[in-house]
């Protein structure tokens, strides 16, 4: 496909990033300096220009383009870019917005193309909805569902005095619905064999049912087992801290919310009935002792601010909360955030690329999630007669296709299957894998 990107910032650039290699991608940017350093990095092409305008979105080959991606950090400027693009041509457009109002007015849309928009990316919403499945699942870092919801993949982290340390990935996989499918090492992908020995600080990728991954994770945390009086603090009254407690109400959970703006807490309060809204500063460590933060299960740090992120993340770690996840602005941080402590660092542009990069894989792959920031994937593909997987198998059409690839779960008329050597896969079948990024085209090809 020829795809044009407006706004080369870290989600754009992230985009084009993992479609350079199969499309042709036209990167649009008033900064000169982004649209410079996006040409010498990447093998796509350029521009820098203002991506509302009908002049500039000709000169990156609007006519000609499949689809259209406006992911700059404005929301109205994406908004008036898939607008515009509309009015030259009819490229597929997906805007990136942050404002939940504007989804709803999207969603609201008989026909779901309101401003010009033909499938639209909330990023508040989509990083409250991540930061709740890592909360709901003990010791996980990243979670994602498939098919439907049958399937899950989840990301742990390896302590040195978790069970799983020094334990081989045969001693570890006592579970008859998950697999193993990744070991995270050192920022390499490893895919496990039975032999393979798991070691401290290592992360383990695993896809099974949600009922194998939530025994497996509270085998690995008993200590962190969630459960429906569990005491959940969120400091911030951001949109994204809203839409957490939000959607842990919905959960029948009832958290507590810290906003220091008296108006803003007082709308949070009017608008989450089962959450105890306080007003107050989270970065005063003597507040977060007298309302007995240390005793928290989680606590979610959703302030405006990397650095207040941080800081009363690790107030909260110190006092002795058992889990924090904080909301991480900047890409580069997440990883900073975790060495000094933070159990979960969650990225909103991580997030919103990912959501975009799944829409523009091939029309069969059903969902995508990107695994060490896009060292490898996780994929839903339903396969026909043509794959190279049907009537075979999974040891035997394995072995024809390249290394770094495991079929982690397949569901069939909706019902769980554990993949095993010799289960033979049908036309129809949904197949959730792991895919190393090397490999990836190649597989995607075949499936």
């Amino acid at each position: 496909m020829r795809v044009i990107i407006v706004g080369a910032g870290e989600v754009g650039s992230s985009i084009a990033s993992s479609l350079a290699d199969t499309h042709e991608v036209v990167v649009v940017d008033v900064d000169g300096e982004r649209v410079d350093a996006l040409t010498y990095s990447e093998d796509v092409l350029a521009i820098q220009g203002d991506g509302t305008s009908i002049s500039t979105l000709r000169e990156a080959g609007i006519e000609e383009a499949d689809m259209m991606i406006a992911s700059t950090d404005d929301d109205e400027t994406n908004l008036v870019a898939c607008g515009t693009a509309k009015t030259v041509d009819d490229p597929f457009t997906i805007a990136r917005v942050k404002n939940v109002d504007y989804l709803e007015t999207w969603q609201h849309a008989a026909d779901r193309t309101a401003f010009g928009v033909d499938f639209m990316v909330c990023t508040n919403l989509l990083t409250a909805q991540d930061i709740v499945r890592v909360i709901g699942l003990p010791a996980a870092r990243d979670v994602d569902p498939f098919a439907g919801g049958a399937v899950q993949m989840a990301e742990f982290g390896v302590s040195a005095d978790s069970p799983l340390a020094d334990q081989t990935v045969s001693e570890a996989d006592r579970f008859d619905s998950l697999t193993f499918a990744a070991i995270l090492r050192n920022g390499d992908v490893e895919i496990p064999r039975g032999g393979t020995r798991i070691r401290a600080d290592d992360k383990v990728v695993v896809i099974g049912n949600p009922e194998s991954v939530q025994e497996f994770a509270r085998e690995i945390a008993p200590r962190e087992t969630p459960s429906s009086n569990e005491d959940l603090v969120i400091i911030g009254g951001s949109d994204i801290g809203y839409h957490v407690a939000r959607l842990l109400e919905e959960r029948g959970l009832s958290p507590r919310l810290i906003e220091r703006d008296a108006d803003r807490a007082r709308e949070l309060a009017e608008k989450l009935p089962n959450t105890v809204v306080m007003e107050s500063d989270a970065t005063d460590a003597e507040f977060l002792a007298r309302e007995h933060v240390d005793e928290a299960d989680a606590v979610v740090a959703a302030l405006e601010s990397d650095e207040k992120n941080l800081l009363v993340s690790v107030l909260a770690k110190q006092l002795g909360a058992r889990r924090t996840v904080a909301v991480v602005e900047t890409t580069e941080y997440v990883s900073l955030f975790e060495t000094v402590g933070v159990d979960v660092g969650v990225n909103p542009r991580e997030v919103t690329a990912e959501e975009i990069t799944r829409f523009t894989r091939e029309l069969h792959t059903e969902n995508v999630s990107l695994i060490e920031d896009d060292r490898a994937e996780v994929i839903e593909v339903e396969v026909d007669d043509d794959s190279i997987l049907v009537g075979r198998p999974i040891r035997e059409s394995v072995a024809d296709l390249p290394e770094g690839f495991v079929v982690g779960a397949i569901t069939r008329d909706d019902q769980f299957v554990v993949p095993r050597g010799d289960t033979v896969v049908e036309s129809g079948d949904h197949v959730v894998a792991f895919v190393e990024r090397d490999a990836l085209e190649a597989v995607t090809e075949q499936l």
